[in-house]
C-alpha cells in the first residue's frame, strides 16, 4: 500500500470554524482545528494530517501583517521534506487576498490550498467538511504541484491570482471571471483543466503601513487622492472606469502622486477585462500610462493592492513595480 500523503492544515478561523453563539447573539468563529476535524473523522483515512492552530479570526480581522505571519508558517512547512502539501482555512471575506498574498510570498512547487465555508457548523448544510475533503484531494495530487496557491470551494479549484468572491451566499462563490477554473473535484478526483497564466514570488521583509484602494465614480474629484498622498501613502491603487479612464480632476492628482515618487496602480472597476491604452482624451488611459501610472492588467483592486504591498515590502523601485505588473506587455514585446 502506498504511503498516505502528509498534509498540514493551518486553521485561521472564518465561517468554516463558526457556530451560533447565543451569548454573542449570532454566528462567531470559535471552533479549533481539532474540533473541526473531529466532526469529519473520515479525512484521517485519506491523509496523515498535522494541525496548526493559528487562530479563530473572522475574515475582516486578517491584516496584511497576519498574512505575512501565515506565509512564514506555510513556508516552514513546505520546506519540510516530510510534508506533501498545505491547506489554510480562512474566512471568505478576505480569503482571496490572503490566498494571493501566499501566492506572492511562498516559494514552493508543493500544493497550497486555501479554503473556507459559506455555511457555518450550526447549519444543516455546512459545507466545511466537503471543502476540507476536497482540499486534501488537491493537496495530495501530483498534478497540483507547480500550480501555485489555489482556492477550493464547492468543488471548484481556482488560481489565487484570479479567484474573486462573486456571491455573498452561494457555495461556489469563488470564480475566475476572465479565465475560468483551473480544475474541479469530481467524485473525489482532482481534474486539472489548465495552468495559471502568471506567478511571481517576492521576498517580503516588511509590510507598508498605508496603501489605500480607491474607486472612481462619476464626478469624482482628486481630494481623496490628495488626502492619501498627504497622509503618507506608500502607494495608491485606483479602480478606474472601463479600460482605464478617470475624471480630469482625478487624472491631475494621480499625475502629482507619480511626480512625488508615489507608485500609482490602475485597475478597472469592471469585474471582467484588462486595462488598456485605448483612449486619449483628458483623463484617459493613454495619458495616465505615459505619465507613469502602472497598469495592473487583469488584477482586480484588492489583488493589485496585495501585489504592490509585496513589491514594496521586497524593496522594489518604481521601474521594478511597473515591470512586475505589466507582465503581459513585457511578454508581448519579447514576441
Amino acid at each position: 500500500m502506498p504511503a498516505r500523503p502528509r498534509i498540514v492544515i493551518v486553521f485561521t478561523g472564518g465561517t468554516i470554524a463558526s457556530k451560533l453563539d447565543r451569548e454573542w447573539g449570532g454566528v462567531v468563529p470559535s471552533l479549533s482545528g481539532g474540533e473541526i476535524l473531529s466532526q469529519i473523522p473520515d479525512v484521517q483515512d485519506v491523509a496523515d494530517i498535522t494541525i496548526h492552530e493559528y487562530g479563530t479570526f473572522p475574515g475582516p480581522h486578517i491584516t496584511p501583517e497576519r498574512m505575512l505571519e501565515i506565509a512564514r508558517i506555510v513556508q516552514t512547512y513546505v520546506d519540510d521534506d516530510r510534508v506533501d502539501g498545505v491547506i489554510v482555512t480562512h474566512g471568505t471575506d478576505t480569503l482571496e487576498e490572503t490566498a494571493y498574498f501566499l501566492d506572492c510570498t511562498v516559494r514552493t512547487e508543493k500544493p497550497i490550498v486555501v479554503i473556507g465555508a459559506m455555511r457555518n457548523s450550526s447549519q444543516p448544510d455546512w459545507d466545511g467538511p466537503r471543502n476540507v475533503r476536497d482540499a486534501i484531494h488537491v493537496a495530495a495530487h501530483a498534478d497540483a504541484r507547480g500550480l501555485g496557491v489555489v482556492v477550493c470551494l464547492g468543488g471548484i479549484v481556482t488560481a489565487a491570482s484570479e479567484a474573486s468572491k462573486t456571491d455573498t451566499d452561494d457555495l461556489t462563490t469563488f470564480q475566475s471571471f476572465d479565465f475560468g477554473p483551473l480544475g474541479r473535484i469530481t467524485n473525489g478526483h482532482f481534474l486539472v483543466h489548465r495552468r495559471p497564466l502568471h506567478r511571481e514570488v517576492f521576498d517580503v521583509r516588511s509590510i507598508p503601513s498605508f496603501v489605500p484602494l480607491l474607486k472612481c465614480y462619476a464626478g469624482m474629484d482628486g481630494s481623496l487622492i490628495a488626502a492619501s498622498r498627504e497622509a503618507g501613502a506608500a502607494a495608491i491603487v485606483i479602480e478606474a472606469f472601463g479600460v482605464g479612464n478617470v475624471t480630469p480632476s482625478v487624472y491631475y492628482e494621480l499625475v502629482r502622486c507619480v511626480e512625488h515618487g508615489l507608485p500609482v496602480i490602475l485597475v478597472s472597476r469592471c469585474p471582467v477585462g484588462r486595462i488598456e491604452h485605448t483612449y486619449a482624451y483628458e483623463g484617459a488611459g493613454r495619458h495616465l500610462h505615459a505619465a507613469g501610472v502602472v497598469f495592473a492588467d487583469y488584477l482586480n483592486g484588492q489583488k493589485a493592492r496585495i501585489k504592490v504591498l509585496c513589491a514594496l515590502g521586497a524593496g522594489f523601485d518604481m521601474q521594478a513595480i511597473r515591470t512586475s505588473f505589466e507582465w503581459v506587455d513585457a511578454m508581448e514585446r519579447r514576441v
